[in-house]
């Protein structure tokens, strides 16, 4: 069993910043490609940035140039470091990592639960 928890979600004002961060707990034995999705109210879910276990990012067109996504492997943390935000940018975060297990040598997905970014003037 493995459980991911998102934090450092809030409001923010337009042009402001955000770090968010994810960190892995239990019986994990490697951790392969993580990412952020993110979903606004009416919109699907949508893949916001991702990084493998080598570090090679991809990212959305949309935030490009204003998202960095970054891990520690020591710590089975991911964040997303997110500048110059925008009101288009307001929805909840979810992240996501494949994850292999000390039980199970199949990589399977999970997901946290999810924190609301708010960007408001």
């Amino acid at each position: 069993q493995v459980q991911l928890v998102e934090s450092g979600g809030g409001l923010v004002q337009p042009g402001g910043s955000l770090r968010l961060s994810c960190a892995a707990s239990g019986s994990i034995f490697s951790i392969y490609v993580m990412g952020w999705h993110r979903q606004a109210p009416g919109k699907q879910r949508e893949l916001v940035a991702s990084i493998s276990s080598s570090s090679t990012t991809h990212y959305a067109d949309s935030v490009k140039g204003r998202f960095t996504i970054s891990r520690d492997n020591a710590k089975n943390t991911v964040y997303l470091q997110m500048n110059s935000l925008k009101p288009e940018d307001t929805a909840v975060y979810y992240c996501n990592a494949d994850i292999a297990t000390t039980g199970d040598p199949l990589d399977n997905d999970y997901w946290g639960q999810g924190t609301q970014v708010t960007v408001s003037s």
